[in-house]
């Protein structure tokens, strides 16, 4: 008979953010940002879905937790966009032949052209003929098999601190995200990530109206509870009144990664992000497979490593950076093992390291990513008697009893606050979202019983308002990027529900056509109730 596994010294939390804005516009045959999905597929989704596969396969015991946000959910779900997405790879599929081609007569480059032709097959394989063009689907099976810890996010990534006086906006949020995932996942969601971290006293009150049993706060929101948590970020601490679990961000683990300066995504063997194909050959060359009017973008082909602080790159390994993945994961490993081993004697429990990112890092900005998950899990499943793989849920069930206090008002943000996102570049947007929030709610409350077109108008406004109070506008604003893109969303959002609300108050009337026309376009939330907004 087979002795019992000793309990891990200490157990990790490896948890995933998977997020981007809602972006679909069927009125353009190609839009620029909708590449943001397609590119989040092939660089992360895809090659952590490979990841996971080949961890199964090989039954390694190893569960991740995930946030899947509703916006994101909701893109990977539409029909149009996954027809884009094959259209895309197929335009990668088709560059890496003539890139093939191109090389033959340099080794480094050849071989690297063969390695990216191999690998846009194989995501094609997996796409179409194994998850059927389905990655939700793989998702719930994931979770359902007990690989994956699935947790929902604040309806359109709505930041809660700055909706902190209108209980019915930030209710919306919450009810509206826990209904979809009921819809998708089939369950209610265990747990959340509220958008950006952001966490204000009070708001877990909603969450527990929703049975959801767990959220992530900063390290700041921990420590700087209303009572000095015993044991630090290393074990959750409950909200009073509601029971909701606090699990704050381990701040070594975390820089470990993220870090392009300390961490290890900057190793000189790894793939340099900043060169690449689509900039570097001739704009004839390229043209087919980038913005049609002849903006240079990313392909995805990159040839060089990172090599150091020089202009002058080398040509990038897959091999040696496969290698050097491992050899990170395990001294990550090693890291978290001195963690528990450190903290395990004045615990009365095994201290649990969450280690939060957004999922997007691994793949889209450290294209070795995947591999050093990967290769974590596959280290740890060989060492589970110093610390093992775990999730929230799982930790909450094996330690039920936790201590009692009030996490402070926080996010992950620059500063740890609200400031990155209501600052000088951005403030203009909260008059009017607020204003559309409280009418929102006047709107709901004062039709109980609409009839069929009133109740859409209804349910459009709700959308409209949703998707004005994405945290991504206001982020987009402050960081400069694609800063009219993000200003015209916001008020394209903001006058379609004026409109709606003028035709609902009686100041105009009801035009079923434009109505239509906005419900085709902005798709999100196909069974939203309006009345989400009657219950603040």
């Amino acid at each position: 008979m087979n002795a019992p596994k000793p309990a891990p010294k200490g157990t990790l939390s490896m948890v995933l953010h998977h997020h981007l804005p809602y972006i679909r516009h069927p009125e353009h045959p190609f839009f620029l940002e909708e590449r943001w999905l397609f590119e989040a597929i092939c660089e992360t989704y895809l090659p952590l879905i490979e990841a996971w596969r080949r961890l199964e396969a090989d039954g390694i015991d190893a569960c991740f937790t995930l946030s899947m946000t509703p916006p994101l959910a909701n893109m990977l779900e539409d029909g149009l966009l996954m027809q884009r997405f094959r259209r895309h790879l197929d335009g990668l599929r088709e560059l890496a032949d003539k890139e093939v081609r191109r090389t033959q007569g340099d080794h480094d480059f050849h071989r690297l052209a063969r390695f990216y032709e191999a690998r846009f097959a194989e995501q094609a394989r997996l796409f179409d003929h194994v998850l059927h063009g389905d990655l939700l689907a793989e998702y719930r099976r994931l979770q359902d098999a007990g690989r994956l810890e699935i947790v929902t996010c604040t309806a359109t990534h709505g930041f809660l601190p700055l909706m902190n006086h209108d209980r019915a906006a930030m209710k919306a949020q919450v009810s509206v995200a826990a209904a979809d995932y009921r819809r998708i996942f089939g369950r209610t969601p265990p747990g959340i990530w509220l958008a950006e971290c952001g966490y204000f006293p009070g708001c877990d009150d909603m969450l527990a109206e929703e049975g959801i049993r767990y959220f992530f706060v900063d390290t700041h929101g921990i420590l700087d509870a209303s009572a000095r948590p015993v044991y630090g970020v290393f074990a959750p601490i409950y909200c009073p009144g509601s029971g909701v679990a606090a699990f704050g961000r381990d701040p070594e683990s975390s820089k470990q990664v993220w870090s392009s300066k300390e961490g290890y995504p900057g190793d000189f063997d790894y793939r340099e992000y900043y060169r690449d194909i689509g900039w570097d050959l001739d704009l004839d060359y390229v043209a087919p497979y980038i913005h049609p009017d002849g903006i240079r973008l990313n392909t995805g082909l990159k040839y060089h490593r990172i090599t150091g602080d020089t202009p002058h790159k080398q040509p990038y390994n897959p091999d040696r950076a496969r290698e050097k993945a491992a050899a990170h994961a395990a001294n990550f490993v090693f890291n978290r093992q001195a963690q528990a081993r450190w903290l395990a004697p004045g615990m009365d429990r095994p201290p649990n390291i969450v280690s939060p990112y957004d999922a997007e890092l691994f793949g889209h900005w450290w294209f070795e990513g995947p591999w050093f998950l990967e290769a974590l899990a596959r280290h740890i499943h060989q060492h589970q008697d110093e610390i093992a793989l775990t999730t929230p849920g799982r930790y909450l069930d094996a330690n039920p009893e936790n201590q009692e206090a009030q996490p402070s008002l926080s996010s992950w943000g620059d500063q740890g606050f609200a400031t990155f996102w209501c600052n000088e570049t951005n403030e203009w947007i909260y008059r009017y979202l607020h204003h559309a929030a409280a009418r929102m709610a006047d709107l709901a409350r004062a039709n109980p019983e609409p009839d069929d077109l009133r109740r859409r108008a209804l349910t459009q406004a709700g959308r409209e308002l949703l998707l004005a109070q994405g945290s991504d506008w206001a982020f987009i604003m402050r960081t400069g990027t694609v800063v009219d893109y993000a200003v015209r969303r916001t008020r394209d959002h903001l006058h379609a529900f004026s409109r709606l609300d003028d035709m609902l108050s009686g100041r105009a009337a009801l035009d079923a056509d434009w109505l239509a026309g906005r419900e085709a376009q902005w798709r999100i939330f196909p069974q939203l109730d309006y009345r989400a907004w009657s219950q603040g």
